[in-house]
């Protein structure tokens, strides 16, 4: 690994520091409190598969930008006809489960460990007031906290991280990308920004061809590289 020069650390959220699909499920068995497990994840993959499939096309440019909240709305409406609930207000409750997601284990002490040697700055594909109730909800520390909306499209755009560039006053080469996320990270890459893959459960784990930065367990191993890695030689 090439020596490290760090101005600020910036972090992906969804995935990376909150697990976006336990929050999600905990909204489908209200919505359908009978069904089992196995539904429960077939209706979530319905969710997922739509969200994903609808982003791809905005960068695509097959259609207009839509935010994250707009996007939810449908996947809501979606699963609530797969489980054969037509009631408004169960549609619109189920949509907020995408900003009431726990935080992994690690991340609270990570963040507050990192905050006290780098201003961080959260770079989300959730909406703005998404990112908000999501940052509220986790309990997440941020100096500065960064929506795709701003830019009107979604990662691996790199317009996105223009925004963090852009914030942080810094040139992309003084920047560290923490995502859980391979994709992310190539998209924060080919900008310039130095890049740091977490592994979580439901992240997008590296392929042998990728070549990023660190590699670690989880933020306390993140943070005990940086330190290493960044003590005077």
């Amino acid at each position: 690994m090439s020596e490290l020069e760090i101005d600020a650390v910036v972090f992906d959220v969804l995935g990376t520091l909150v697990d976006e699909p336990t929050g999600i499920r905990a909204g489908i068995r209200e919505l359908a409190p009978e069904l089992d497990d196995s539904g429960i994840e077939r209706l979530l993959s319905l969710w997922q598969r739509h969200v994903d499939r609808e982003q791809r096309r905005i960068l695509d440019g097959a259609r207009p930008y839509a935010t994250t909240e707009i996007l939810d709305h449908e996947a809501a409406r979606l699963v609530a006809d797969a489980a054969g609930v037509d009631d408004p207000a169960a549609v619109a409750a189920l949509a907020l489960s995408g900003r009431r997601l726990p935080p992994w284990s690690d991340t609270v002490a990570g963040l507050a460990r990192l905050a006290g040697r780098f201003p961080l700055i959260g770079l989300s594909n959730a909406s703005r007031t998404a990112l908000l109730e999501i940052n509220a909800h986790a309990g997440l520390r941020w100096h500065q906290a960064l929506s795709a909306e701003d830019a009107r499209t979604y990662k691996p755009d790199p317009a996105v991280y223009e925004l963090a560039v852009t914030v942080s006053g810094r040139p992309p080469e003084r920047l560290l990308m923490v995502a859980a996320h391979a994709w992310d990270l190539r998209g924060a890459q080919a900008l310039g920004l130095r890049t740091a893959y977490v592994a979580r459960p439901v992240g997008d784990p590296p392929s042998p061809s990728d070549r990023f930065d660190l590699h670690a367990d989880g933020l306390a191993d993140l943070a005990d590289q940086l330190d290493r890695s960044l003590l005077p030689q």
